[in-house]
């Protein structure tokens, strides 16, 4: 299996990349969310899955090792194929969909074009238990950014908001504000609630 791909980036687009590696082009298909961090650098790394079928095999490319894993855990649920799974990634960071399953997120899932309330319900019950033991999600729900989230949800809580109805304007705040402390984050959150 290809596991990553190291060399020019020769073609970006918001669908997918071309990776020149020793002369040999791979078409790798992209998240937006890849796409909007990759660089315009000459050289990158790029983390994939290789899906094989029948009449094709088919490189998805991911900026992290994180992002790749929440999609091959997304390929494990029923009813999620590899264009809904990317969709999903190009809708939603990889730590959003973590924050959702991990607190039966439904409607957050839901927003994502093309799932409905039992597939949403499916990836919720399919994949609980499985985020909280990945190593590399582990990684990312211990980061500071993350760590702030939480304790901002939690101070919003102890003020009387369910947690609910203060996450989506937190992850918000969180995306448009990546530095923000759990002091900013609180005072932007309660202008908004």
């Amino acid at each position: 299996m290809i596991t990553q791909l190291r060399g020019k980036l020769l073609e970006k687009n918001p669908t997918h990349i071309v990776v020149d590696c020793n002369g040999i082009g791979y078409e790798v298909n992209i998240s937006l969310h890849t796409f909007s961090r990759l660089k315009d650098e000459e050289l990158i790394t790029i983390y994939t899955h290789l899906q094989v079928k029948e009449d094709s095999h088919t490189l998805y490319g991911f900026i992290d090792k994180a992002e790749r894993l929440v999609f091959r855990q997304l390929l494990s649920v029923s009813g999620i194929g590899a264009s809904t799974a990317r969709v999903m990634l190009s809708s939603l960071t990889s730590e959003q969909v973590i924050e959702a399953i991990s607190t039966e997120d439904t409607e957050t899932i839901q927003s994502v074009k093309g799932i409905g309330k039992k597939t949403a319900q499916r990836v919720i019950l399919d994949l609980k238990d499985k985020m909280q033991s990945t190593e590399a999600l582990t990684e990312i729900l211990q980061s500071p950014s993350h760590a702030n989230k939480e304790e901002a949800l939690s101070a919003l809580e102890t003020l009387g908001y369910t947690r609910k109805q203060s996450g989506k304007i937190i992850t918000r705040i969180c995306n448009n504000n990546p530095n923000a402390n759990v002091e900013e984050i609180i005072k932007l959150a309660l202008k908004n609630l």
